[in-house]
């Protein structure tokens, strides 16, 4: 049986590690060619382990071992003219262009009237310039392909609040702003753009010390174990869980990237076991 994206060639960024990673081998399993790019070092406002030459290598290994091809390369999502290259260079290799994940995306932590210009500005870069460079980057070759779909990622921070994160609040708002307008923009060119806003996943930006701290400022260091944090991540859920696998978004990054959602575009998929029901 034919899979999924069999045929297509998929861009997605942040892949040296967690979603990226996720999305980058959901698709090789489904038939996708994978052009992979990750910054691969460290941003000083970032306080979790970022990806690295290492994790590229093993996200190539594992397309490759599904007899996919796969381009991985170190490009900065900030730097528009790095990544272009980026991009140029992969559908040159790989032939063309027809999925797009731009998921490339950083957190620090910050009261908005407290925060760091430069805190500020290392996020923003990344979370929200960075996913329309790397639309900017990929439309003219999916003009060239006769259409495609993008597929960003936002969060549920893009719809609601969040003390703590104002700035990731603001700039995942902002993309799906980006996402709606992409989307009138380039309906006729048959580009699809739709975001996917996923709860908490359980990846290195979630399961780190920093991030525990928020959840539980008022218990000790040592006593803010996963164990006993589990009750507060699962507090904004509707289901009994605290938080989601890469993989659940994956597959919606799938769905979106398959011709399954044709006529889909515009929209934000939820992957929140029930976080913005309330």
């Amino acid at each position: 049986m034919a899979g999924r994206v069999d045929g297509k060639v998929a861009l997605v960024t942040g892949a040296a590690q967690g979603q990226g990673r996720s999305h980058a081998v959901r698709l090789a399993e489904e038939g996708a060619d994978i052009i992979a790019v990750d910054i691969c070092e460290r941003i000083a406002s970032v306080p979790y382990p970022q990806g690295t030459e290492e994790g590229l290598r093993e996200t190539a290994s594992a397309v490759e071992a599904l007899g996919r091809k796969i381009f991985a390369v170190r490009a900065d999502v900030r730097d528009f003219e790095q990544l272009k290259r980026a991009v140029d260079d992969g559908v040159a290799l790989l032939g063309h262009l027809d999925v797009v994940s731009a998921g490339a995306g950083i957190l620090n932590f910050g009261e908005l009237a407290s925060l760091s210009d430069a805190d500020w500005q290392d996020l923003m870069d990344v979370n929200l310039t960075g996913v329309w460079h790397t639309c900017k980057a990929a439309v003219p070759h999916l003009r060239a392909a006769g259409g495609g779909s993008m597929i960003l990622t936002s969060s549920t921070a893009g719809f609601i609040g969040m003390p703590g994160i104002g700035h990731y609040v603001a700039a995942k708002h902002g993309v799906i702003g980006l996402m709606k307008t992409l989307a009138l923009e380039l309906g006729g060119d048959k580009i699809r753009v739709n975001t996917v806003n996923p709860t908490n996943v359980k990846t290195d930006m979630l399961m780190n010390d920093a991030v525990f701290a928020r959840f539980a400022p008022d218990l000790p260091a040592e006593e803010r174990t996963l164990e006993n944090l589990i009750p507060r991540f699962k507090a904004p859920h509707a289901l009994d869980v605290g938080w989601i696998d890469p993989i659940d978004v994956s597959n919606a990054v799938l769905w979106l990237a398959s011709d399954e959602s044709r006529y889909v575009t515009g929209v934000s998929i939820t992957i929140d076991a029930g976080h913005t029901a309330q």
